[in-house]
């Protein structure tokens, strides 16, 4: 039996070229890529026709969200947001009427306040818009490392997008293993990737 390689180094070094990436890209350039992969995704008939959407709340070094959300708001679609399960490294999505149904966790990541929002039922699907230091042409995404979303996805049967910046996008394959969840398309300011 072979045994099974340790990706953890590899994945490490590689977090750390993406998360230098972002740091050294200047602010008016993110703006401008996150605009147009915004624009792209707003544009799809997935994203137009699917009344629910789960959507990350974007953090500084990620593609923005928050136009996403907003305009998810005004055409009347169901709108959910993940909330980390302290103790574990599970994560549910709660439905979300509001940016003002945010509270800023113990890590400073917002997330939907419990007394204020609905849970989401895994059973209505939806189009998940997942977040990733990187992608490949293949689906694999580099997270950061807590496997919050790969656990997500097993359980998912909706459609997983992933946004990054075309920089972010990994021509020669990320490292993963058999636990690693695949996104169905990919979007980038350069255009879309169907998985």
């Amino acid at each position: 039996m072979e045994a099974v390689k340790d990706l953890r180094p590899q994945k490490t070094v590689l977090r750390k070229f993406y998360k230098e990436y972002r740091d050294s890209l200047p602010e008016s350039e993110k703006n401008r890529l996150d605009k147009k992969i915004q624009n792209k995704l707003l544009n799809t008939h997935l994203f137009r026709d699917e009344k629910n959407i789960l959507v990350y709340v974007s953090m500084k070094r990620e593609v923005n969200t928050f136009e996403i959300i907003e305009t998810a708001f005004s055409m009347r679609k169901t709108v959910a947001a993940p909330r980390c399960v302290p103790g574990t490294r599970d994560m549910d999505f709660y439905i979300i009427n509001s940016l003002e149904d945010f509270e800023e966790s113990n890590l400073g990541v917002l997330e939907p306040d419990m007394q204020k929002c609905e849970k989401y039922s895994l059973s209505e699907g939806g189009v998940c818009i997942v977040p990733a230091l990187a992608f490949d042409k293949n689906g694999y995404r580099l997270g950061y490392g807590k496997g919050y979303y790969d656990r997500f996805l097993s359980n998912f049967n909706g459609m997983p997008i992933g946004l990054c910046h075309t920089s972010c996008l990994s021509g020669e394959g990320l490292p993963h293993g058999r636990y690693d969840k695949r996104v169905s398309l990919i979007i980038t300011e350069d255009g879309i990737i169907y998985i």
